[in-house]
């Protein structure tokens, strides 16, 4: 197949590189403003229309161009404007949402060429070497057929969240914490065992890898490294990087316990950094706020209702 620069194919310009503080933000607005996040197809927040700026049309394709994870590329849903470090990409011919998904993979497929804070992609994305055309088994993909996953919640009542009667508990109170362990990974070799490793997305799992498990299935992997404080229930036996810290509950656990934890460990991602990590000491004397039953002990009754009760909880 042809290589070809990206700029051959689409029209490509700077997005509007505005800071959302200096936005007003609106639940209600129909304006999207894209990110550099690689979750929620970047969109951080709804925000108001700015002075007489005209936000970009939707069926656009946004690329990150710094960050964590530059190259992260959307086809925006919505009318959006963007924050810093973005280019916004025009089809220069008409172009179906699968041409336009399979561009979005190619230009994802080349971040390793890139790092965050050195080697960013201002300059070079432009001329991007890709394919002139989309492959045709790509054609015979149909989008109807993907099935959706059902929005409705196990338990059909809303449970309202009252943090101001919460307590603090120590993890160690609550998990036996240990470092992850496994293969190097230029040793791994591909295979049945999901490996865990210090990522932001896909449960943590950048492979499946030809190794005993380590680590049992039930638990909470928590990035100390990498993308610090990222944290995932795993519900299979698995092996990881030394980057990863295991959570093993000292409490009987299921996926819905499981996911209030991963939630409020998820919070704690501002107070780390690369050059603040979360290390195996620091994370067993950090605190975490919980419901509590009348005996003042974490209610796990409660977490478990509360996921249940929540939109798509019929599909975890």
């Amino acid at each position: 197949m042809k290589l070809v620069e990206l700029n051959t194919i689409f029209d490509i310009q700077y997005g509007n590189q505005f800071d959302l503080y200096k936005l007003e933000t609106d639940e209600l607005s129909d304006i999207n403003f894209v990110s550099r996040s690689s979750q929620n197809l970047g969109v951080m927040a709804k925000v108001s229309r700015f002075n007489d700026v005209e936000p970009f049309p939707a069926g656009l394709i946004t690329v990150t161009l710094g960050g964590t994870y530059l190259l992260s590329s959307f086809i925006q849903q919505d009318i959006f404007y963007t924050a810093q470090n973005i280019k916004v990409l025009k089809p220069k011919r008409e172009m179906s949402v699968i041409e336009k998904l399979y561009y979005c993979k190619v230009i994802e497929a080349n971040r390793y060429r890139y790092t965050s804070h050195g080697r960013e992609a201002n300059i070079t994305l432009d001329t991007l070497l890709v394919p002139d055309r989309l492959p045709e088994d790509f054609r015979k993909i149909k989008l109807d057929s993907v099935p959706l996953p059902n929005t409705n919640p196990l338990i059909k009542k809303k449970i309202e969240l009252h943090p101001e009667n919460w307590k603090y508990f120590k993890y160690n109170e609550l998990f036996s914490i240990e470092r992850g362990k496994g293969p190097r990974i230029k040793d791994v070799v591909k295979g049945n065992t999901p490996f865990v490793t210090s990522i932001d997305s896909n449960n943590g799992i950048t492979n499946f890898i030809d190794a005993p498990t380590v680590h049992s299935a039930n638990t909470i992997s928590v990035n100390r490294n990498g993308s610090v404080a990222e944290a995932f229930y795993q519900p299979l036996a698995y092996c990881s990087t030394e980057d990863v810290h295991i959570f093993t509950p000292k409490f009987k656990i299921n996926k819905y316990i499981a996911l209030f934890f991963v939630t409020l460990i998820k919070m704690e991602k501002y107070r780390y950094s690369y050059g603040r990590k979360w290390g195996l000491e620091r994370m067993k004397e950090s605190i975490i706020k919980l419901p509590v039953d009348k005996k003042g002990s974490p209610d796990f009754d409660f977490m478990e209702d509360f996921v249940k009760s929540l939109p798509y909880s019929s599909s975890l």
